[in-house]
């Protein structure tokens, strides 16, 4: 063997050596320090000062509307100035009226009760100009975000107002709405509700009348499409939720919908219909309301519901546990029931909430879903209660392990990419 070889060899023996000696060939890299709870909180807050933090879906506080459904102050859930304490930068305002006949009378009834809601959103925005504004487009939306303003999106709920008038869909659109949501409780004209009818003398529930939707319902959705609407299946049935996403151009959005797979409410979105929405390109925005976050499938839940609802005279029967309190004759009445609902239910936290955001993305990938809150209409959760404590979800998201760009996704970045490919639609 050659000296150079006999050489090369030694080095390397004695490099060995060393190497065992002390137990590796290289360092271990040291493990990286979890970040204090301080650290935490503010990284969050930096977050949630970044995102544009969007709520897909809240009602039009009205004179009319029930004071459980407020602020403990007696004020909307989204006032200015909790939606400036919680940093929002958007919201989705419904123009969204209840279920009613199918007469002519009743038609104009739900359309004179959604031209109110529209001057009140409208007087709203122009009695706070420094804070709000209402935003058409997606462009407008970020640029009052830019000003430091909450921009104001304008939906629409139930088809009832539309009085069987597929042209009056550009109405509302003229007068800014951008969210268009064919149904509320009970079937009407143009689509099926997941909620239909229930008839608290027979027991019964009203029939499907539309097969998913009618032609009504399906000249509906291509208007929509046709004006670059963003269309919401938020309380359709199933099969009028399939029917919507076949007939849709563009992304379709749940803008208050939560997960049946874990709460077993009819309201709430079956695997088939969130799969069917991820597919589409769409969105489904969980809601921090307690009776569609909360198994309430388990025994004990399930005879202390069945005990309130008997005590109170209401059916045993029902899509979810609170159906029909608004049956009972007066406002005492309606709190000791729903009291003991709650109680049976037990409290909805922002981790049960997030159980619901992690089972759609597991399912569908980040890009399909977001928060819509359903404010003023019941919503509401211990930590979630209202605008002003939009920070918690954050936070909440952070510690579960999302990133700040998951973050940034679910708060508003997957509704901005729907509307702007209904803009995009619409320019084509």
């Amino acid at each position: 063997m050659a000296a150079s070889s006999r050489r090369t060899l030694g080095k390397f023996a004695v490099g060995l050596a060393v190497a065992l000696a002390f137990g590796a060939c290289t360092p271990s890299k040291p493990e990286a320090k979890a970040p204090t709870e301080a650290e935490l909180i503010e990284q969050a807050h930096a977050i949630h000062r970044e995102a544009l933090v969007l709520d897909a879906h809240a009602d039009i506080a009205m004179p009319t509307t029930a004071a459980n459904f407020l602020s403990a102050d007696g004020k909307s859930k989204v006032d200015p100035a909790k939606l400036k304490a919680g940093e929002v930068g958007a919201v989705v305002m419904a123009i969204a009226v209840g279920p009613g006949s199918r007469t002519p009378a009743a038609g104009a009834e739900a359309r004179a009760e959604a031209d109110a809601q529209l001057v009140a959103v409208q007087a709203l925005a122009a009695a706070n100009p420094d804070t709000l504004m209402i935003a058409k487009t997606a462009d407008e939306i970020l640029a009052a975000r830019a000003a430091g303003k909450t921009a104001i999106i304008l939906g629409f709920q139930n088809a009832r107002s539309l009085q069987g008038k597929v042209e009056a869909i550009d109405t509302f659109y003229d007068a800014g709405v951008r969210v268009f949501a064919l149904n509320h409780l009970a079937h009407n004209d143009f689509s099926d509700s997941s909620r239909p009818f229930h008839d608290p003398v027979t027991g019964l529930y009203e029939p499907d009348a539309n097969n998913g939707l009618s032609e009504l319902g399906l000249a509906a959705i291509d208007r929509i499409n046709a004006l670059g609407g963003v269309v919401d299946v938020s309380q359709a049935s199933q099969e009028s939720t399939l029917a919507t996403i076949a007939r849709s151009k563009t992304p379709v959005i749940a803008s208050h919908s939560n997960i049946r797979a874990i709460s077993d409410a009819t309201r709430n979105l079956s695997d088939e219909e969130i799969d069917a929405i991820g597919k589409s390109g769409g969105v489904i925005h969980v809601a921090p309301f307690s009776a569609y976050l909360i198994n309430f499938s388990t025994p004990e839940k399930l005879a202390a519901i069945a005990k309130a609802r008997s005590e109170a005279g209401l059916p045993e029967s029902y899509s979810y546990p609170y159906e029909l309190y608004w049956e009972l004759p007066d406002p005492a009445a309606r709190a000791t029931f729903t009291a003991a609902i709650r109680e049976a239910l037990g409290p909805a936290t922002v981790d049960i909430m997030i159980d619901h955001i992690d089972y759609i993305v597991k399912r569908i990938g980040i890009d399909h879903v977001g928060i819509g809150t359903d404010f003023n209409h019941g919503s509401g959760i211990e930590g979630y209660n209202d605008a002003g404590e939009s920070f918690a979800v954050t936070l909440g998201l952070l510690r579960r392990g999302y990133s700040a760009e998951d973050i940034k996704k679910i708060w508003g970045g997957n509704f901005i990419r729907v509307l702007r490919a209904a803009e995009a639609a619409k320019a084509k």
